[in-house]
C-alpha cells in the first residue's frame, strides 16, 4: 500500500492511493498515519477495504509528509561506500548516528528554506525507515519485521553550520523544511530488498546524485538492529539512512542551493518529490 496525508499544513488527511492513482479518503478508518496506526494488524484489516467505496481527495491537494507526529527523527552519516570515497573520509566501523530535529518535517513537495546566513545549503537523496512496532535489542534476522515502510526524505543540509563550528552535526540539519517525507510511505511488503533501490536527485534539470541503496555500509536490517541496542524506537519513528555520491560539498567547485533553485529527487518504487528554494 502507498499512504500519504493529503491536506493543508497541520490540517492533513490520512489516504490511501488506489491502483488507478486515485487518493482516497480514509480518514474514517484511521486518525492519521501516526505511531498507533503503523502496525500490521490495522494493515492487514486496510486491505480487506473496498478503496472504491472511499471518497476520493482532489488530485491537486497539498502532499504532506507522509508520517504525522515523528518522535525520533535519526539519522545516519556516511552510510555509502561511494559517498565516502568522494568526501576522502574513512569507512565507519559502526554507523555514524546523529539526530535530526523534527521540526524540520515537511511536505515532499512544499518549498524548501535556504535558512539566514546559509551560505553552503546542500541536498541529500536518502532512504528512510519508517518504525512499525516498538523495538528493543532486536537482532539483524528479525528487523525488517519492525518495519512499517519506506519513504524518500531529503535529508537536508547547511554544511558550514554542520561542519563549520563547534557541535554536533544537529545545528546543519535541522532548519525548518530541511526534512521532507514522502510522497508515501510504502509498506514494508511492496519493497521485496530494500538493497536494491536506484535513487536520483536533480537541480535546475542537472543530474547531481545517481545512486543505490546496494552500496550502503551498514544495511537496513543492520542499522534498525544496531540502534535498538542503544535506544528504543516507536512506531512512527524515522530513520535516514545515508545518501549516495553527488552532494554539493564534494564537487570541484563545490556547488550549493540558493533561492529559485528546484530540487527533485527520487527513490525506485517509492515516489518523487519537488521542492522550490526561497530565502527563509
Amino acid at each position: 500500500m502507498k499512504l500519504l496525508r493529503v491536506g493543508p499544513h497541520k490540517c492533513e488527511k490520512p489516504a490511501i492511493m488506489d491502483s488507478e492513482g486515485n487518493l482516497r479518503d480514509v480518514s474514517d478508518l484511521v486518525d492519521d498515519w501516526d505511531g498507533l496506526a503503523l502496525s500490521d494488524n490495522v494493515f492487514a484489516q486496510l486491505r480487506n477495504i473496498d478503496l472504491t467505496a472511499l471518497p476520493i481527495l482532489p488530485a491537486d491537494s497539498r502532499i504532506g509528509p507522509c508520517v504525522a507526529d515523528v518522535g525520533k527523527f535519526i539519522c545516519i552519516g556516511l552510510n555509502y561506500a561511494d559517498h565516502a570515497a568522494e568526501t576522502g573520509a574513512a569507512v565507519p566501523e559502526e554507523p555514524v548516528v546523529f539526530f535530526k530535529a523534527t521540526s524540520a518535517i515537511c511536505g515532499p513537495n512544499d518549498k524548501l528554506e535556504i535558512p539566514r546566513r546559509s551560505e553552503k545549503t546542500d541536498w541529500e537523496v536518502e532512504l528512510g525507515i519508517v518504525i512499525g512496532k516498538q523495538t528493543k535489542y532486536v537482532s539483524e534476522e528479525q528487523a525488517l519485521e519492525h518495519i512499517a515502510g519506506y519513504c524518500v526524505i531529503h535529508d537536508v543540509s547547511e554544511r558550514a553550520f554542520q561542519l563549520e563550528g563547534t557541535g554536533q552535526w544537529v545545528k546543519g540539519k535541522s532548519a525548518d523544511t530541511f526534512g521532507p517525507l514522502g510522497p508515501w510511505l510504502v509498506t514494508r511488503d511492496e519493497i521485496a530488498d530494500p538493497q536494491n533501490l536506484s535513487m536520483w536527485l536533480n537541480v535546475n534539470g542537472e543530474a547531481m546524485q545517481r545512486g543505490s541503496t546496494s552500496t550502503m555500509i551498514f544495511g537496513v536490517a543492520h542499522i534498525v538492529s544496531y540502534l535498538s541496542q542503544f535506544m528504543s524506537l516507536q512506531p512512527g519513528d524515522v530513520i535516514s539512512t545515508g545518501t549516495p555520491p553527488g552532494v554539493g560539498l564534494s564537487r570541484k567547485p563545490q556547488k550549493f542551493l540558493r533561492a529559485g533553485d528546484v530540487v527533485t529527487l527520487g527513490i525506485q518504487g517509492l515516489g518523487d518529490q519537488r521542492q522550490v528554494c526561497v530565502n527563509a
